[in-house]
């Protein structure tokens, strides 16, 4: 009886726990303080990818498959930064992890393409109603080459 009332209050926990639609998120780039270069281990899976501090994970939209430099699908999330920061880092960023332009377009939602080795990155960054940002990460095989 004691461990069926602990692997209840276990599971309980847990379903509670994985309810939530948010995670925080710190930097893998110049984006962090000083300090403040771990990164959790749900987002040690993306180490080709860099995310600004603060990041909140929406994980509702967020779909992906595989890890490491072989992950593939969408990350979405909010950070507390303006879209126009998010833009230049991302700009700034995206090129010390190996990425190389395709295409950049600024606007109210820009849009940046980006191609590292057999794989393409899609960013999609808007304003949120705060004046924060919602990024969309989409990173998908690429069409050969380069």
């Amino acid at each position: 009886m004691y461990k069926f009332l602990i692997l209840t209050v276990v599971a309980f926990s847990f379903a509670i726990t994985s309810c939530t639609t948010t995670a925080p998120v710190t930097s893998n780039s110049n984006f962090a303080t000083e300090g403040d270069d771990a990164i959790p281990p749900s987002f040690a899976q993306f180490p080709d990818v860099p995310f600004p501090e603060k990041t909140l994970m929406n994980l509702d939209e967020t779909k992906i498959l595989g890890s490491g430099e072989n992950w593939m699908g969408s990350i979405v999330f909010t950070a507390p930064y303006n879209p126009s920061s998010m833009f230049d880092f991302y700009m700034a960023e995206l090129p010390k992890f190996s990425w190389n332009q395709i295409a950049v377009v600024r606007s109210k939602v820009s849009h940046m393409t980006y191609k590292r080795a057999n794989r393409v990155i899609q960013i999609l960054i808007s304003s949120t109603t705060t004046g924060a940002s919602e990024v969309s990460l989409t990173v998908t095989p690429g069409t050969g080459g380069k």
